[in-house]
C-alpha cells in the first residue's frame, strides 16, 4: 500500500478545513452488522473511511486536525480475538504501516476526542451516514464545555464533511484508476464466462436443466478466481421477462432456449467498484425482434458515448441516448405517432418512459452509485424540462472533466399489453459500460466484453 496516497488525502482534507476556518475532522468506519444470532454479514468498511486511511479493520476511526494531524482510533492487539477472527494491525504498528501521526486504542476514544477537539472552531463529519454520530458529537462538545473554566473552548459549529470528500472522490487518481480499469477487466471476464456456459448448456455439454443461479455462481466463480473481494451490487441474473423488472435479484427461473438473459453484475476490487450489463441469448442466437430492440438500444448507448466528453454536462449523454430511443419507439410501433406525434413530442412529455424508464448513467467509484454532485452548483438555476414531462427550476447539469467515471446504460423493457406489437412483449434490454472521462473523451474500460450482436453470437458459437 502506497502510504503517500492516503496522507495526501488527509492534508487535501485540513487544507479544506483551513479554507473555511479550520477545525477538526472525524471520520468512522462502518459498524459489523449480525445477520442473525451470532452470525455476522462479510465485513465492508466505510468508503470514506478507506479514501483517507486505506484500513480495512472494523472499531477504526480517523481524526484529523486543521494542520493535517492524523490520529487513528482502532482495535488492540489482542490474541485470543486473533485466533478467532484474524489478524489486527493495533496502534502501535499502524502508525508505520498506515503513515498516521498517531494511534491509539479505540476503548480511549471517549478520553481522548474532547481533548482533541477543544478549542477548535468547528467539529466536521459526515452528515446523515453514521446512524447515532451526530449525538455522540453532541456528547464530545459537552465534555469540551464542562471545561471551559480550565480555558478550553468547545467548537461553535458543526460542518458536514462529505461536502469536502464528495468533491475529492469525484475526480479519480492514477491509482484508482488502475484499480478500476482491473475491476472491470475482471467483471468482463465474469460476464463473458456466464455466456460461455450458456452456450455450453444449450448444446448437452452440461446437463440437467440450468437456471437464473447457475449463471450467477459463474460470476461469482470468475470474480473471487482473480482476487474481487465481492460483487459491488447484489448480481442481475433475468431471463425473459424477468428482465423487464429493473432490480431483479439472480433468481430460480429456469433457463430457456428463445429467451433473452439480462445480466447487470459486477466486482468490487479493493474497495472500487464495476458495472456492467449485457442482454444475451440464452441459445446463442437472437430472434428478429430481439436483434431490433437490441440494435436499437446499442445505437443509444453510441450516442450516450459521443456525449461524453470534457466540457458536455452529465446530463447530455442521458439526452442522446432518449432522442434516439424515442425514434426507435415510434419506428418499430412500441409509441403510436397517431396518439404521441414526433420525435420532439415523445420527448417532451416524457412518452418514452413507458419503456425506458430510468436515467442513462450514475457516477461510479468507490460505491457503485458514487458519490458527487449531478448539478454544476456554480451555475445559477435555470428552467429545464424534469423528465418527467414537466419543467422545473435547478442548477444546470455537471460538467465533465478527465477523471471522472460514469456509467453508461440506456435500456428498454416491454411488458406485454395489448397496444404494444406482440412481437417485442417481455423483452428487456439493458446494456451498460463503465466510462472513464479522458483529455479527448471518454475511455470504455468494460469492453473486455463484447457489446455488438454478432460479436456476442460469434462468442457463444465459439464456447
Amino acid at each position: 500500500m502506497d502510504r503517500t496516497i492516503y496522507l495526501t488525502r488527509r492534508l487535501r482534507v485540513a487544507e479544506a478545513m483551513r479554507e473555511q476556518g479550520g477545525g477538526i475532522a472525524l471520520v468512522p468506519t462502518a459498524p459489523e452488522r449480525v445477520r442473525n444470532r451470532d452470525t455476522h454479514h462479510p465485513y465492508r468498511h466505510d468508503s470514506y473511511f478507506f479514501y483517507l486511511s486505506g484500513f480495512g479493520e472494523p472499531e477504526s476511526w480517523l481524526v484529523i486536525d486543521e494542520g493535517g494531524r492524523s490520529t487513528l482510533f482502532c482495535r488492540p492487539k489482542d490474541l485470543e480475538r486473533e485466533t478467532w477472527d484474524g489478524l489486527r494491525l493495533g496502534p502501535e504498528a499502524a502508525p508505520g504501516a498506515l503513515g498516521v501521526d498517531e494511534a491509539f486504542p479505540v476503548e480511549l476514544l471517549d478520553e481522548y476526542l474532547p481533548q482533541l477537539m477543544a478549542n477548535r472552531r468547528a467539529v466536521w463529519f459526515p452528515f446523515g451516514v453514521h446512524e447515532g454520530l451526530e449525538q455522540r458529537v453532541e456528547g464530545w462538545l459537552a465534555a469540551v464545555r464542562a471545561r471551559e473554566r480550565q480555558g478550553q473552548e468547545a467548537p461553535r459549529a458543526m460542518r458536514d464533511l462529505c461536502a469536502v470528500l464528495d468533491e475529492m472522490r469525484v475526480v479519480k487518481d492514477e491509482h484508482e484508476l488502475a484499480t478500476m480499469r482491473r475491476a472491470a477487466e475482471i467483471s468482463a471476464a465474469a460476464h463473458v464466462r456466464a455466456m460461455r456456459a450458456s452456450a455450453r448448456w444449450l448444446r448437452g455439454m452440461d446437463a440437467g436443466p440450468w437456471y437464473e443461479y447457475h449463471l450467477e455462481a459463474e460470476l461469482l466463480h470468475e470474480f473471487r478466481r482473480h482476487g474481487a473481494q465481492a460483487p459491488a451490487y447484489p448480481s442481475i441474473v433475468a431471463a425473459g421477462a424477468n428482465a423487464c423488472i429493473l432490480h431483479y435479484p439472480a433468481g430460480n427461473a429456469e433457463l430457456r432456449p428463445g429467451q433473452l438473459c439480462l445480466i447487470d453484475a459486477g466486482c468490487e476490487l479493493d474497495g472500487y467498484a464495476s458495472d456492467i450489463t449485457r442482454t444475451f441469448p440464452l441459445d446463442g442466437r437472437y430472434t428478429g425482434p430481439q436483434r431490433e430492440l437490441y440494435d436499437l438500444v446499442l445505437a443509444a448507448q453510441d450516442a450516450a458515448v459521443a456525449a461524453t466528453r470534457p466540457g458536455a454536462r452529465q446530463r447530455d449523454a442521458h439526452h442522446a441516448a432518449v432522442r434516439v430511443l424515442a425514434q426507435g419507439m415510434l419506428d418499430t410501433g412500441l409509441l403510436d405517432r397517431d396518439r404521441h406525434g414526433s420525435v420532439d413530442d415523445v420527448i417532451e412529455t416524457a412518452a418514452y418512459r413507458r419503456f425506458y424508464m430510468h436515467g442513462t448513467g450514475h457516477w461510479l467509484g468507490m460505491d457503485v452509485h458514487d458519490v458527487g454532485s449531478y448539478q454544476q452548483d456554480d451555475e445559477p438555476p435555470v428552467e429545464q424540462p424534469d423528465g418527467l414531462g414537466g419543467r422545473v427550476v435547478k442548477k444546470p447539469s455537471r460538467i465533465l472533466q478527465p477523471g471522472m467515471v460514469v456509467t453508461i446504460e440506456p435500456g428498454i423493457y416491454v411488458r406485454a399489453a395489448e397496444d404494444v406489437p406482440e412481437r417485442y412483449w417481455n423483452i428487456g434490454i439493458r446494456i451498460e459500460d463503465d466510462a472513464v472521462v479522458t483529455p479527448g473523451g471518454c475511455e470504455l474500460i468494460t469492453r473486455g466484453v463484447p457489446v455488438r450482436a454478432e460479436e456476442i453470437e460469434a462468442l457463444m458459437r465459439e464456447a
